[in-house]
């Protein structure tokens, strides 16, 4: 698979809705998802501020290999008939674009 490629993915997809009320193909609206605002009170994060805490230093390891150049593309498909959302992951790319135009064979010169 080529990673430099552009994925462009339209608004509209037609898919399977997973829901009680539905199980059956609907039309979905396509999103991409993003992750959201790291709550400061969670578990993971009050343990972490915790050891933190007074001499010491730097408590766990702090990630710096970092290899991977891209993420990979996860869509947020929405239902428009019940509103059930799920969420679908496609491939690695550097590029990607929701809803543009196709560009005919003429334009890629």
């Amino acid at each position: 698979p080529v990673l430099g490629a552009m994925v462009n993915v339209p608004k509209l997809r037609n898919t399977f809705c997973p829901s009680k009320k539905c199980q059956r193909h609907t039309k979905h609206k396509v999103s991409q998802y993003k992750t959201g605002k790291a709550n400061m009170y969670r578990q993971g994060r009050r343990r972490y501020d915790n050891k933190q805490k007074g001499y010491g230093g730097q408590t766990k390891p702090v990630f710096h290999k970092k290899k991977k150049e891209t993420k990979k593309i996860v869509l947020r498909l929405e239902c428009d008939k019940c509103g059930h959302k799920s969420h679908l992951v496609l491939k690695r790319a550097k590029h990607f674009e929701l809803g543009a135009k196709k560009k005919g064979p003429a334009l890629y010169g």
